[in-house]
């Protein structure tokens, strides 16, 4: 660049931003127009970009950025020769033409360039274009950011037109009023316009604490020095967030105690703030009586506060407010919070002390009344249909007991959706449904499993804690998929509102983290069979899907695609066997003979399905007449039963390795037999000694699938 370089700073200065939109739109505005001008060659593609987001500005400082960007040299193809010019080398109306459109005449046929394009001679108009002024570039970098921003509400306003020709109003969308554009290349003003606004050089800080007002910035490099020194504002966004975890650090630990920890809210209380100043608060020791969750959430959600927890995890009667202020005397600010806090946890206190006054048994009956699904039925429906699933599969697993427990647990799982609590605090269905269990005198079992049966709740979440909650879930997560499938109700693209893809994760971690020895598509079938005649049966479609999901799984576990492509290949039934499988067939695949018995497999699989009928079950001795296949017998014969043996009793990785004794006799069969014999006794007998062979190797995975 031939141009002045100097840095560049774009400051939209507009009423409250939505916080939990803040740190998005901080980004994409600063993301956006850093690559509008690097598009325009005003800024180099490595050039350093700071974006800056408080509640009340949205900015962008970009390093290195040029007055003007460098001319290019453009290259136009034209048209071949032949087409061009004429017999005498005049130019053809269509070279005029093609000329005229790109702003030439007929002089600049003499500076045509010839260049040879395929096979023929085509001629070519060398021009060179301008670099765009920044004022051009960064006008329309600026239109361009502001249009992508992922604005979650656009409000519309009124602006009182600004230039002096026609008087009135003019209407304006944007996430909030904007009310200030600073554009500064340097310390000059770049002269952009944007939402009615023009570019100047002053922007505002803190509403109650800044010390001057407006703030003129010296330069684009002076930004954030400027906005922290005069307007009492820190600017960017992590440098916000990582002073407020600095203080709630701080001020917890001089209380003895931690915050809780929570990233979004951080976010949201960074998104809140512009001059960050943590306060100790404290409400009355009574009403810790009311489960710390409900505390907790009521503090969070509707407050802001970071509530503190002892040395044991147990919450305490403190929490840590972020205020936006900073006075000498902050009692004042923390006595109004306090005042603030105490209706919100005397409801908390009030809706556990009404819900226990009903039993959770006594509330099943109304979940009769409360629609599920227009397809499905009620929740009542529903509660029967995971009863139903939870009995079967807990008969499996643990006989009666569990079958008892597990029903018991489905029966009421659903019923604390009926509390106030929940009522008003939907994320905490099910934890109270197991705090209102003990009270009502519900086993220890039955009460954590009604905790538990949502669990997991997302990626990463902890599972149901024991065989109750375990089968209550998965009854839970089934009956999701086989009512949402039966009525064709699937996930699309990235489209899934009934979260079925959480559910078929949940499934799929339960199954094989606590290796729950049940039979996959047995399952199904129980959650399918808790439906009513005339529900849809899409048993297949569910295993299919389930199935994806548990390839993908795998592979974010570690394992590569073969190798899950081969075990799942081998279509095992019970998928808490699928990590040893695949820890076999890691270790086969190092062995020597892993790649020649591989290739063999798989030539032995398609000699298979391009045979007609079926081979015989049995080998026929007598038949076997050329040495190379009298060996392959005498070897599959001596290694088949101890690698079934080793297969039966789970050790996966032995009988694999059991096998790569089969290569010599394997090598030496295709190499000396012909399978597909003119003589069809020896020809059917070949065939059965390969599927003979097929079947003793792909017991553990499907070892074609490790072919190159």
């Amino acid at each position: 660049m031939t141009a002045t370089v100097k840095n560049l700073l774009v400051e939209l200065f507009v009423e409250e931003l939505p916080p939990k939109a803040l740190k998005a739109l901080g980004e994409a505005f600063a993301t956006a127009l850093a690559a509008g001008l690097k598009a325009q060659g005003l800024a180099s593609a490595d050039a350093a970009v700071t974006p800056f987001a408080s509640p009340r500005r949205l900015a962008v400082h970009v390093r290195g950025v040029a007055a003007k960007a460098a001319d290019k040299a453009v290259q136009h193809k034209l048209m071949p020769v032949a087409v061009a010019l004429d017999a005498e080398g005049r130019p053809t109306p269509a070279l005029l033409k093609k000329l005229a459109a790109l702003g030439a005449d007929a002089q600049a046929v003499p500076t045509l360039a010839r260049r040879v394009d395929g096979k023929a001679e085509v001629l070519f108009l060398d021009s060179v274009a301008p670099g765009a002024t920044l004022a051009q570039g960064l006008q329309h970098a600026l239109d361009e950011a502001i249009a992508k921003l992922p604005i979650p509400k656009v409000m519309s306003y009124q602006l009182e037109r600004g230039d002096g020709v026609e008087p009135g109003w003019t209407t304006v969308h944007f996430v909030r009023p904007a009310h200030g554009l600073v554009a500064l290349h340097g310390a000059d003003v770049v002269p952009v316009r944007a939402l009615g606004l023009e570019a100047g050089r002053t922007t505002r800080g803190h509403r109650f604490e800044a010390a001057k007002d407006p703030i003129e910035l010296v330069d684009a490099d002076s930004y954030a020095e400027q906005l922290a020194r005069e307007g009492a504002v820190i600017a960017g966004f992590d440098a916000r967030r990582a002073e407020i975890a600095r203080q709630l650090a701080a001020a917890a630990a001089a209380e003895g105690l931690r915050p809780v920890d929570d990233d979004a809210l951080l976010d949201e209380v960074t998104a809140l703030v512009e001059r960050p100043n943590v306060l100790v608060g404290r409400f009355d020791e009574a009403f810790l009586e009311v489960p710390p969750e409900c505390l907790i959430l009521t503090m969070k959600a509707n407050q802001k506060y970071f509530p503190l927890l002892d040395g044991q995890g147990r919450l305490t009667n403190r929490f840590l407010i972020v205020a936006n202020v900073r006075p000498a005397d902050a009692s004042a600010v923390i006595g109004g919070n306090e005042r603030v806090v105490r209706p919100r946890l005397a409801d908390a206190k009030f809706f556990f002390d009404q819900d226990r006054k009903r039993t959770l048994d006594s509330r099943v009956p109304q979940l009769a009344k409360v629609v599920y699904h227009g397809k499905l039925g009620t929740q009542g429906e529903r509660v029967e249909r995971v009863r139903a699933i939870a009995r079967a599969l807990a008969g499996e697993l643990g006989g009666a007991p569990l079958a008892a427990d597990a029903d018991r647990a489905a029966r009421l799982a659903k019923a604390d959706l009926l509390t106030d609590m929940v009522g008003e605090f939907p994320e905490l269905q099910g934890v109270m449904g197991g705090y209102y269990a003990r009270h009502d005198g519900e086993s220890e079992a039955v009460a954590v499993a009604i905790e538990d049966h949502y669990k997991p709740r997302f990626a990463g979440d902890a599972l149901p804690r024991n065989d109750v909650g375990l089968v209550v879930a998965l009854a839970d997560k089934l009956e999701t998929l086989a009512g949402l499938f039966g009525i064709g109700q699937l996930p699309t693209g990235d489209k899934d509102p009934f979260a079925l893809r959480r559910h078929a994760l949940g499934v799929i971690r339960m199954l094989i983290e606590r290796a729950l020895p049940l039979d996959v598509r047995a399952a199904i079938a129980h959650a399918f069979a808790a439906f009513p005649p005339g529900h849809g049966q899409a048993q297949a479609e569910v295993g299919f899907f389930l199935r994806e999901r548990l390839a993908g799984w795998l592979r974010e576990q570690g394992w590569s695609a073969p190798e899950v492509d081969a075990v799942l290949g081998a279509h095992p039934a019970r998928w808490a066997e699928i990590p040893q499988r695949l820890a076999a067939v890691r270790a086969f695949a190092a062995l020597p003979e892993a790649a020649a018995l591989a290739a063999a497999n798989k030539r032995v699989g398609n000699i298979l399905k391009k045979s007609e009928g079926a081979p015989p079950v049995a080998v026929d001795a007598a038949l076997l007449r050329e040495p190379a296949e009298q060996a392959l017998a005498a070897a599959i014969d001596a290694v088949r039963p101890e690698a079934d043996r080793l297969y039966d009793a789970g050790a996966y990785t032995e009988s694999l390795q059991r096998l790569a004794a089969l290569r010599a006799p394997v090598d030496a069969f295709f190499d000396h037999v012909m399978v597909n014999a003119d003589d069809a006794a020896l020809r059917a007998n070949r065939l059965a000694l390969l599927a003979s062979l097929h079947a003793a190797m792909n017991r553990v995975a499907d070892l074609s699938r490790l072919a190159a």
